[in-house]
């Protein structure tokens, strides 16, 4: 099971992962780097600054085409004095579909590396639970390029990538609890991660029960809701409930949120590039939820927000949403 430590510089607690190669310890709450359109400039500014804040662990993607410029934000931290060192960080990274294939994901995981200008991954996620054609990965996907992943030979290669040293820990991407269950069943190196949507409009706690029994930490992306992305919404921020919550506290909807996903023993993946937001995002660490608030946020009626219905063919592996998420809707 994970463990937590506290880190006495930053404040910022820490989750150790269980099954990597050596002691690997991630801050609970990662700075996220997915956009519908990520400025270079804006993004190296933010991250910058969320450095000097105290942020450690930063969450990018080979799709997201942030890699590049969290890259050159590392160098300019470390030219700045802002870290000692590449190793005071922790940094994610995913495979996309389209390189989920055993023979390219050693491949995708150098040209990531290459990308940020690191030697090595703190941890390096399979993305979807789902294989595109080679070549064919920009999204959204043509379903005739949609197919089943090899997830014996695809993880592998995750662990193959580990054991080399190129990431020091790896997992998985919305995986549903069967899914889950498959991959332990014949994995040598378990998945330390499972990143998935969650906040208190969906809770996931199915998912968070397995994952907790099974050693493995539940990273929440859109612990916020991801308003003001494509497939985002305002139900999160605008819920009446949160807000009564926030108000009782003295806090911010989005303080509550992401308390009650630090209670949850998961850790949240905030994006943000206000200075104000960045700061108020790491103060919900001096104070605790109460029974009656985990009652009211217990009865917000649940919905999952990315349904992902691009991933769904006729032809391809899941026929239907239901499939995709093993019923987990």
């Amino acid at each position: 099971m994970a463990a937590t430590t506290l880190n006495s510089v930053t404040k910022i607690p820490k989750m150790e992962l269980s099954s990597s190669s050596g002691p690997v310890s991630m801050p609970v709450i990662g700075f996220g780097t997915a956009a519908d359109n990520n400025d270079d400039a804006t993004l190296i500014s933010a991250v910058l600054e969320s450095i000097k804040l105290g942020y450690r662990h930063f969450d990018t993607a080979s799709v997201y085409g942030s890699e590049q410029a969290l890259g050159e934000a590392i160098a300019e931290a470390l030219r700045l004095g802002l870290i000692p060192s590449r190793d005071d960080l922790f940094i994610t990274s995913k495979l996309w579909p389209s390189e989920a294939h055993a023979h390219l994901v050693l491949p995708s995981l150098q040209k990531s590396l290459r990308t940020l200008q690191l030697e090595y991954l703190d941890l390096y996620l399979i993305h979807w639970p789902i294989t595109v054609t080679p070549g064919k990965g920009e999204s959204p996907f043509d379903k005739q390029d949609l197919m089943p992943m090899d997830f014996k030979s695809v993880w592998a290669a995750m662990e193959e990538c580990q054991r080399l040293g190129l990431t020091k820990s790896i997992g998985v991407s919305n995986f549903s609890c069967k899914k889950l269950e498959n991959l332990l069943s014949f994995a040598t190196i378990p998945p330390s991660v499972n990143q998935v949507e969650m906040n208190p409009v969906w809770q996931q706690k199915k998912l968070t029960e397995f994952c907790k029994a099974n050693g493995i930490i539940v990273a929440a992306f859109s612990p916020l809701g991801a308003k003001g992305v494509s497939w985002g919404a305002s139900d999160v921020m605008d819920n009446e409930v949160l807000k009564e919550i926030a108000k009782t506290h003295g806090k911010t909807v989005a303080q509550v949120c992401l308390r009650w996903v630090y209670e949850q023993g998961a850790a949240p993946i905030v994006k943000s590039y206000n200075k104000e937001r960045l700061k108020e995002n790491l103060q919900i660490f001096d104070w605790e939820l109460s029974e009656d608030d985990y009652d009211k946020i217990g009865q917000i009626k649940q919905h999952r927000m990315m349904l992902q219905e691009e991933l769904v063919s006729a032809h391809g592996p899941y026929k239907s949403i239901e499939e995709l998420w093993d019923g987990e809707l």
